[in-house]
Parts: C-alpha cells; sequence; structure tokens
C-alpha cells in the first residue's frame, strides 16, 4: 500500500488533470446551455470537480 507521505504529483500528471478539468467544465457548460440530458451534466461535472480537487489537494513533487 502508498503511504500517504509520498503521495504527490508530478508536473506532468498536473498538467493532464488541469486539461481534463477544462475539458470537463466546457462540456458541462456547453451541456447545460443546450438543455441536454442530465446525466451528461451529472458526468461531467463530477469528472471536473474530481480533477480540481485532487489538483487543490495534493502537494507538487519537486
Amino acid at each position: 500500500m502508498l503511504p500517504l507521505n509520498d503521495l504527490s504529483l508530478t508536473p506532468a500528471i498536473a498538467t493532464v488533470l488541469f486539461f481534463v478539468a477544462v475539458v470537463a467544465g466546457y462540456r458541462y457548460r456547453r451541456t447545460w446551455k443546450a438543455e441536454g440530458p442530465r446525466w451528461q451534466l451529472w458526468l461531467f461535472g463530477v469528472i471536473a470537480a474530481v480533477c480540481l480537487l485532487i489538483l487543490g489537494f495534493t502537494p507538487m513533487a519537486n
């Protein structure tokens, strides 16, 4: 099991997570404006939220 002290994000992984959050947020807004299906709103919203929470609460590696 991975100890929590060793848990950190590399710059490359953080960049990918940020990119995924931006794309999911864009898709959320696009679906919301088009009054699309609710399941798509939940899907894109949860993906964006999880990515941003990981970025916000996980330390960056040197």
